[in-house]
């Protein structure tokens, strides 16, 4: 899955780990203790500098494909799909209802239909802003210090200090 092969989303052992994420996800959200809930996202697996921050609601499929670096905040309603690796880097911004997915079904009908599943990594670079609404597709990387507008769709790599918006996502500034 993460070498970007594709794989088959009803196997067993992914249906196991989705299980586990799903009650560590469910508890985060329903949990007012902050430290509790840092809890539950370090047992979902993922890498957070303990200055990072995950508002709630949260929702991810694994998490324990999921990197934060320091000083990096996450708003409300977040939708992260790391089937193929998501690193966030250091002062990272990311707006409410932001949705971050590293996973595509196959294009063939019967494929899909089997569960067939490819993945690929999204890289946020430090600095980055991520306005509230945006969706990030499969394989992109955005550079440091690049701004994403509120409600963009980002198809493909967005460069260092480039500000980005529409649908698909073009240079705007």
């Amino acid at each position: 899955m993460k070498a970007g092969l594709p794989y088959n989303l009803f196997d067993p052992q992914l249906g196991k780990i989705r299980k586990k994420a799903e009650r560590l996800v469910f508890q985060f959200n329903h949990e007012p203790d902050a430290e509790i809930r840092r809890e539950y996202l370090v047992q979902l697996g993922i890498k957070m500098h303990p200055t990072a921050h995950i508002q709630q609601p949260f929702r991810t499929c694994y998490g324990c494909h999921i990197e934060i670096g320091e000083h990096s905040f996450i708003n409300w309603d977040a939708v992260i799909l790391d089937h193929g690796g998501v690193r966030i880097g250091n002062k990272v911004m990311i707006g409410p209802k932001v949705q971050i997915y590293t996973v595509a079904h196959d294009l063939d009908a019967d494929a899909r239909a089997a569960g067939e599943e490819t993945a690929a990594p999204v890289v946020i670079e430090d600095k980055a802003w991520i306005g509230g609404g945006a969706i990030i597709l499969p394989g992109v990387t955005i550079g440091a210090e690049a701004i994403v507008g509120a409600g963009a769709v980002v198809t493909k790599d967005v460069a260092a200090g480039t500000k980005v918006g529409g649908n698909p996502a073009r240079v705007i500034g």
